[in-house]
């Protein structure tokens, strides 16, 4: 593949999917019709990760996603998802469905925000919006329930 072509093909998936300018030769209605369609569809593989999360936030789960994941790349449903869900938590915003299901993943894995999340081998909690788990061998169980 050519240089040429390449820096075309990322200008293109840049305009797509990270909020890029549209590339010469592109119509830009097209492109933002396009980028909110795969922003929807990203907005589903998601919810299908993190369904308490999405099931928290109800009718504003699509908007909410949308707004947060404009212009940025994506980093995998799952990644996506768990960035989300510690975005609102630190805004005060994170449901108590979500606040649960994030508190149980930070018990069952390490995530940094940057390298994929990793099981942990050793007892571990997290806490989210005021709700707490476990993990010990393996298992997460959820000590507090989210306020209500």
């Amino acid at each position: 593949m050519s240089g040429d072509l390449a820096e075309r093909q990322a200008a293109l998936v840049a305009a797509l999917v990270a909020g890029g300018p549209a590339p010469a030769g592109f119509d830009p209605a097209a492109l933002a019709a396009a980028g909110a369609a795969l922003l929807r569809k990203r907005a589903g593989e998601v919810s299908r990760h993190w369904p308490l999360l999405a099931a928290g936030l109800g009718p504003q789960w699509s908007a909410t996603f949308a707004r947060w994941a404009s212009g940025r790349p994506t980093g995998g449903s799952l990644r996506d998802g768990w960035d989300l869900a510690r975005d609102l938590r630190d805004q005060g915003a994170l449901p108590p469905l979500g606040a649960e299901e994030l508190a149980a993943r930070e018990a069952a894995h390490r995530y940094d925000g940057h390298a994929p999340p990793r099981p942990r081998r050793l007892p571990a909690w997290g806490r989210a919006g005021g709700a707490v788990a476990v993990q010990l061998a393996g298992r997460v169980r959820l000590l507090r329930p989210a306020r209500r």
